[in-house]
């Protein structure tokens, strides 16, 4: 092997010193480039009103792509041959494609969720067991904020394969409440009085029929089916409201709502 004397080797670690140092500025530059431009277009999108859903999956997906750009751009500087990289990426993507079958069905189902649209940003929804404000659609997973404020990740295959229920899609919703008197209790004057209360609400909608009817005798209590319709937005209000509501005044008019009890009778031989 040839000698190199000190000359060659300080032109050797300046050209490659210079490659390197250009190589990391490309990178990290390049970083920052994608980052203000995913941002900006994320912004653009948010002012042209974009549904947040599809916004933030359109910004991820992008910064992905243009990051690995910058990194291929970044080893060419390096004299790597960047088809040969490409290639041998697209080879160990194919490896690692098999040994992450999961983390590329979740990325499938966020893809077919962003497309289809089933949930979106804001939307309570309850999937994969769980019920809660969703918060983000990304690319892997989607979180969920739950009503006592908690963080749940969920996987998007789980959700794509589950049952979807979404409560914010329809502007209206049927407030479903089972409400028990006694059995020496009156009807008609019952089924009167929570149709009094229901259309005293000016939250309640007037235009859609109001149901009242018995719907059990139980062992304890004749059951009414009491189930207006109100904005989707009001629902929980009123539900806690028109509870707090048939209390009050079946405390005025003295009909009782019992609680479970049972009769014993002895006999003496």
């Amino acid at each position: 092997m040839p000698d190199i004397d000190t000359s060659q080797w300080t032109i050797l670690a300046t050209e490659y010193g210079i490659k390197i140092a250009m190589a990391l500025a490309i990178y990290l530059i390049g970083k920052r480039v994608v980052s203000f431009a995913t941002n900006l277009m994320a912004s653009t999108m948010t002012a042209r009103e974009v549904d947040p859903t599809v916004a933030n999956f359109v910004r991820n997906i992008t910064y992905y792509l243009l990051l690995a750009l910058v990194v291929v751009a970044a080893l060419s500087q390096l004299g790597v041959e960047t088809a040969s990289a490409i290639a041998i990426l697209g080879a160990a993507g194919l490896a690692v494609g098999f040994a992450l079958q999961g983390t590329l069905s979740n990325f499938a189902s966020g893809v077919m969720l962003i497309l289809l649209r089933p949930i979106k940003i804001g939307d309570f929804v309850e999937v994969a067991g769980e019920a809660g404000a969703v918060k983000e659609v990304a690319i892997f997973a989607t979180t969920l904020t739950t009503p006592d404020n908690k963080t749940i990740i969920i996987s998007n295959s789980a959700i794509f394969s589950s049952n979807i229920t979404n409560y914010s899609t329809q502007p209206t919703r049927r407030v479903d409440l089972v409400i028990g008197v006694s059995y020496e209790s009156d009807i008609q004057q019952v089924k009167t009085e929570l149709m009094a209360i229901a259309n005293a609400d000016p939250r309640v909608i007037k235009d859609q029929a109001i149901t009242v009817g018995v719907v059990e005798l139980a062992d304890s209590s004749v059951n009414f089916a009491f189930r207006p319709w109100v904005k989707t937005a009001d629902y929980w209000d009123v539900y806690f409201d028109l509870h707090e509501q048939v209390k009050l005044r079946f405390d005025e008019l003295a009909i009782e709502i019992p609680y479970p009890q049972m009769e014993i009778h002895s006999r003496s031989n």
